[in-house]
């Protein structure tokens, strides 16, 4: 089984990003560019989904604030939910909870963006 493995659906008009594994600086670019293909495809309301992801370094961080600028100038946003109990401090260690809205279900990161 790889390190890393990255599902993508859409529910309604939002694609989810389901990491499964490990963001490292083995793995970044592959979910840097699982987000980018989102973005450049028209994408700009992204949940990612920390439901099973086990790790995720600085680099998986960095994957996400090179992106959401980008992605708030297109009139979208990047949501986060279902971070592990590990992941969810490092998230808030790094002040990410300020960055990027977080919600505990995958269910209420995509309602959110009904309206927007």
């Amino acid at each position: 089984m790889p390190e890393l493995e990255i599902t993508i659906r859409s529910v309604g008009s939002v694609a989810v990003v389901e990491p499964r594994g490990f963001v490292n600086a083995h793995t970044v670019s592959g979910f840097e560019r699982a987000l980018s293909e989102r973005v450049d495809a028209g994408n700009v309301r992204i949940v990612i989904s920390g439901a099973h992801l086990s790790y995720v370094a600085s680099a998986g961080f960095g994957a996400i604030m090179g992106l959401i600028e980008d992605v708030r100038g297109r009139g979208g946003d990047i949501r986060i939910c279902a971070l592990s109990g590990p992941v969810a401090h490092i998230f808030r260690v790094l002040g990410f909870d300020r960055l990027c809205r977080t919600f505990e279900r995958e269910e209420d990161a995509v309602e959110s963006f009904r309206g927007s």
